[in-house]
Formats: C-alpha cells, structure tokens, sequence
C-alpha cells in the first residue's frame, strides 16, 4: 500500500466532520471534484469503501469510521511536531500535556505553572493540566498521553526519570466544636486513636483512601465512614457541617483553618509526610517546551524548601 498523505487525510476529517463533501471542498478552497478524486483514491488504495453517499450528504461507513479515529491521530501528533519544531526557530514554542493527582493540584502546582507561564521567555508555551488518580498518573505518562507526570512519590513510577517536587503534609480537619479540636488538644495524634470517629473520605481509587484503609487495618480496625465524596472540597464542606472528621492535604485546609471554620491536627505517623514527584519518560524524550517545564518546577520545589524561604 503506498504512502497516505497528510491533505488527503485532512480533507477525509473535513468531510466527516461536515458530511458533506462540497463543504469540506469550501473549507480547504478546492473544488468538490478534487476532493471526490482523492477520496476515491483513498478507498482504492485502503481496499474498502470509505463513504456512504445519500442525498443528504455522506457517513462513514464503519472502516470509514476507524480510518477517521487513525487520521485525528496522526493529525494531532503532526502539530504537535510542528509546534514543538517551532521551538528551535525565533523563541521557545510548543504545547506541554502535564496530568497531576487531585493532591498536588490543590496545593502547589497551578501556582507553580502560572509562574512559569508568565515569564516572558514562555509566552510560546502552552500548558494543558488534566487531573487524574496517582495510578493514572504514571500510566498517562509512560503510554505517552502526557509528557509530565506530578503526583505522590510512592505511587509506582518505575519505568520513568523522576524529581523531587513539593513535600506534603497530611492532617486531620474537625470541625470547631468535635472532641478533637479542644484548645488542650491541639498536639499530634495516631491515626488509630481518630477511628472510633465517623469520617468522610475520598473514593476507593484514590490514594490517599488506600493509605488509610492500610493504616486501619494494621491497628486491628475498619473505617467508619459517614460519607464517601468526590474531592477535598466536598470533604471540607461536609467537615465543616459537622458531621465527620476528614483526612486532607494541609495546604488544602489552610484557608479554612485560618478563617475559623475548621481546626487541623498533625498526624504523628510517618506516612502522614510523604512527597510529591515530577515524573517524565527521560530528558532525551522531552520536547524543548517539556524540559523547561520540569526544570523549573524541579527549582520551585528546591526553592521553596532552601533555608531563604521557611
């Protein structure tokens, strides 16, 4: 079979996408007898009828339509080329997909992407931040569906080239008035001694939901929950209404705690301090606009713990 070439397959996703082929020829400014020349074409060459054409315009047929899946794919990938080429050519360009647990999302990391953003050498640069568990983090990463990966360093990265990135705390919120908020018991606390108290928890993909059922199960105990939520926010707010206590982030509760609404603990068990990573496929694999991104949350994280900024 010889080669497919790129304005064939353009032209292919503008029919589909019109579903009809005089339109697709006004979009690309060709005539509507190119575009049917090309498309036959395109059916000799794949073997098998591509189109089903009515007087209403034209539908795929289902080869049609799994030739239509291939060719956006290949399209994507092209511009990405091309805008990551551009990186070499008059400024750093390009677009960096960078997937992040719900943990560092809510903490540092936006914070660190928009400062990166807004550095004049990077207004070339695009970012896209999609939130997914830990586990899909370092999948997206090594199926190369992103190419920067932030998440909980225990989460299993092997495979991939990490960094240290920002520390996390895990505390316990209550809300004022709970039993465990008393002005003389504001001191760190085990785990095993919150259980006998109804919480509110995260989903059971997350990590920090099986961090917790880890831990008690290793003091001999069950969770009992009183509500299972989406994300922090539903926590927080379900806390704050009394009717729990919720394990979170303490960046996340911060603004809560400082406004009154919430009292945090500290948690006296290690795993309650844990770390974030930057994880990637490796250097080499990075594009220009990639690289200077993991590079610089990396210096962020030095940063923020360097003696200057405590």
């Amino acid at each position: 079979m010889r080669d497919l070439d790129l304005k064939t397959l353009r032209l292919w996703v503008a029919v589909c996408d019109c579903q009809n082929i005089s339109q697709a020829a006004a979009q690309a400014h060709i005539e509507p007898s190119a575009v049917s020349k090309r498309l036959s074409a395109l059916e000799a060459t794949l073997g098998t009828p591509l189109l089903l054409r009515g007087r209403r315009g034209v539908q795929p047929t289902p080869a049609g339509l799994a030739l239509l899946e291939h060719a956006r794919t290949v399209l994507f990938t092209i511009d990405r080329i091309s805008a990551d080429a551009a990186a070499f050519a008059g400024g750093l360009r390009g677009q960096v997909r960078l997937v992040a647990s719900a943990s560092a999302v809510a903490q540092s990391l936006l914070d660190d992407v928009a400062a990166f953003m807004a550095a004049a050498e990077h207004q070339g640069i695009q970012v896209q931040i999609e939130e997914r568990l830990s586990t899909e983090v370092a999948r997206w990463v090594r199926d190369s569906q992103a190419a920067i990966g932030v998440c909980w360093d225990r989460a299993d990265l092997g495979g991939l080239a990490t960094l240290p990135y920002h520390p996390d705390e895990l505390v316990l919120a209550l809300p004022p008035g709970h039993a465990l908020a008393r002005d003389g018991s504001r001191g760190a606390l085990h785990f095993a001694d919150v259980l006998d108290h109804p919480q509110v928890g995260l989903p059971p993909a997350t990590a920090v939901y099986a961090m917790l059922q880890r831990a008690a199960a290793q003091a001999g105990r069950t969770l009992n929950y009183r509500a299972v939520v989406s994300n922090f926010d539903a926590a927080l707010r379900v806390v704050k209404a009394g009717l729990g206590v919720t394990v979170i982030p303490r960046q996340v509760a911060r603004p809560l705690a400082e406004a009154g609404a919430l009292v945090l603990r500290p948690l006296a068990d290690p795993w309650a301090r844990r770390r974030f990573a930057v994880c990637f496929r490796g250097r080499e694999q990075l594009a220009p606009a990639a690289l200077r991104l993991v590079e610089h949350l990396a210096a962020r994280a030095v940063s923020a713990c360097s003696p200057e900024a405590a």
